[in-house]
C-alpha cells in the first residue's frame, strides 16, 4: 500500500499485487493471454453479481456506466422515475435530458432516504419504464435500503437500474436475489469498493433489460451501445474499440482477490469499518450526516465540530498524509468525507484517526486520540 493514506470516496488505496498487475508489459488486445484474462474477468464479474444476463467491462468510468444503463433500457419519450439522496442520484435528470427521456424525482433532504411512501405514491401515479435507485451516495453517505426499494418497483412492472458506483464489492448487489423481484441493471467504477485505479466502466444487464434493448431498432448512442460491446464480451478475439490491456489485468487480479477474501467476509467488513469509522469520530464531536441506521458501509459524510475551519483541517490532514474529501453542496466546508472501503485496511483506519485526532489538538479542540481509536476497535 501506498503511504499516503487515501482515505477519499474514490479512488481508494490499490494493493500492490494489483499495482504489480498493472505494471505488466501492454500487449495487444488480441493476444491469447489477454483474451483468457478478459474471460476470466467477465466470468467474475457476472459471479460477483449474480447476473442471468451479460456483463461488460468496457473502458471509461462510472458515468459512462450510467450513460450505457439508461440509453441501453429507455427510449427517447418514455419516462423514469429518478430516487434521489443526493449529487449523484440528481445527475439522472442531466442524463435523461440529455436523451429527450422524460423523468419525475423523489428526492430527499441530503442526509435522509427517500420517503418510501412517497415513492409507492408516484409507481402508483404514473407508469415509468424504469426507477433509477443510487445505492450509495458519494455526497451524502447514505445507502439505499433495497429490500423495502425493489419491491415496491417491480410491483409495479418498472426495470430496476441501480448505481453502484460507491457500493459495489462492499455492499451486496445480488441480481439473483428475490425481494421479490430482481434488480435489471447494475453499474459501477473500477475505483472505489472494487479497489482498482480509475478507468473501467463495469455494468451487468439482466435478461429482462436485454430484452428492453432488443426492443430498441436503434439507440442514440455509438461508444455505449451494447449491441456493439456485446459481441467482444462473447469473443475477445474480436474487435470494435481498443479495451485498456493493462487495466483489464489489474481488475482481473482485484477480483481475484476479493474472490479470495469471500463476499460475505467482505461485506461484513466493510459494515464493520463503517460502524467503527463513525463511532471513533464521535468521541471527537464529530457526527455523520446520515444516521447510523440508513449509513453506508463504504463512506461517511462527517460534520465538523463548532469553528473548524474545513479548508485548514483537511490541508493539515494532508501534510500528514492523509487525504480527505470536501463536503459537497449544502455540505461544502462543514463537512468532510472519508472512505472506508475496498482493500482499506483497519491499521490505516486507524491512522487516520489518529491523524485527525491530532489536527484537532492544533486547532484548539480536545485531543481524545486513544480513547477514539479503543472505540473504533471495540466496534471491529
Amino acid at each position: 500500500m501506498s503511504k499516503e493514506l487515501l482515505l477519499i470516496p474514490g479512488p481508494t488505496p490499490v494493493k500492490k499485487e494489483i499495482l504489480e498487475a498493472l505494471s505488466q508489459d501492454t500487449v495487444s488486445h488480441v493476444d491469447p493471454r489477454m483474451v483468457k484474462s478478459f474471460k476470466n474477468s467477465l466470468e467474475m464479474t457476472s459471479k460477483l453479481f449474480s447476473c442471468d444476463g451479460e456483463v461488460l467491462i468496457i473502458a471509461g468510468s462510472g458515468t459512462l456506466a450510467m450513460e450505457m444503463a439508461l440509453v441501453n433500457t429507455v427510449k427517447p419519450g418514455e419516462k423514469i422515475l429518478i430516487l434521489s439522496h443526493g449529487y449523484f442520484g440528481d445527475r439522472f435528470t442531466q442524463l435523461a435530458d440529455s436523451f429527450g427521456i422524460e423523468y419525475d424525482v423523489v428526492s430527499a433532504n441530503w442526509g435522509e432516504h427517500v420517503g418510501y411512501d412517497e415513492v409507492k405514491g408516484a409507481l402508483e401515479a404514473s407508469q415509468y419504464k424504469a426507477v433509477t435507485i443510487t445505492h450509495v451516495d458519494t455526497s451524502t453517505g447514505v445507502q439505499a435500503d433495497l429490500e423495502k426499494l425493489v419491491p415496491i418497483i417491480k410491483e409495479k412492472g418498472s426495470l430496476v437500474i441501480l448505481d453502484g458506483v460507491c457500493a459495489t464489492a462492499g455492499a451486496k448487489e445480488d441480481m439473483s436475489h428475490e425481494y421479490p423481484g430482481n434488480i435489471d441493471v447494475v453499474l459501477t467504477g473500477s475505483q472505489k469498493a472494487l479497489g482498482v485505479p480509475p478507468g473501467l466502466a463495469i455494468i451487468a444487464f439482466s435478461k429482462d433489460a436485454l430484452e428492453a434493448r432488443n426492443d430498441m431498432e436503434k439507440i442514440p448512442a455509438y461508444y455505449a451501445d451494447i449491441k456493439r460491446w456485446l459481441p467482444i464480451m462473447h469473443d475477445p478475439t474480436k474487435y470494435y474499440a481498443t479495451p485498456s490491456v493493462n487495466m483489464i489485468w489489474a481488475y482481473e487480479k482485484a477480483l481475484e482477490i476479493i474472490f479470495e477474501e469471500g463476499l460475505s467476509a467482505r461485506y461484513l467488513r466493510h459494515e464493520n469499518y463503517g460502524k467503527a469509522v463513525r463511532r471513533s469520530l464521535e468521541i471527537y464531536g464529530m457526527k455523520a450526516v446520515a444516521k447510523e441506521d440508513i449509513a453506508a458501509v463504504t463512506m461517511s459524510c462527517i460534520k465538523y465540530p463548532e469553528g473548524v475551519d474545513d479548508a485548514k483541517f483537511r490541508s493539515m490532514c494532508y501534510e500528514r498524509g492523509l487525504v480527505l474529501a470536501g463536503g459537497l453542496g449544502s455540505f461544502a466546508g462543514i463537512a468532510f468525507r472519508i472512505g472506508h472501503m475496498g482493500n482499506t485496511e483497519a491499521d490505516q483506519l486507524v491512522e487516520a484517526i489518529r491523524i485527525i485526532g491530532e489536527v484537532l489538538a492544533e486547532l484548539g479542540h480536545d485531543n481524545r486520540v486513544e480513547e477514539a481509536i479503543k472505540e473504533f476497535k471495540n466496534n471491529m
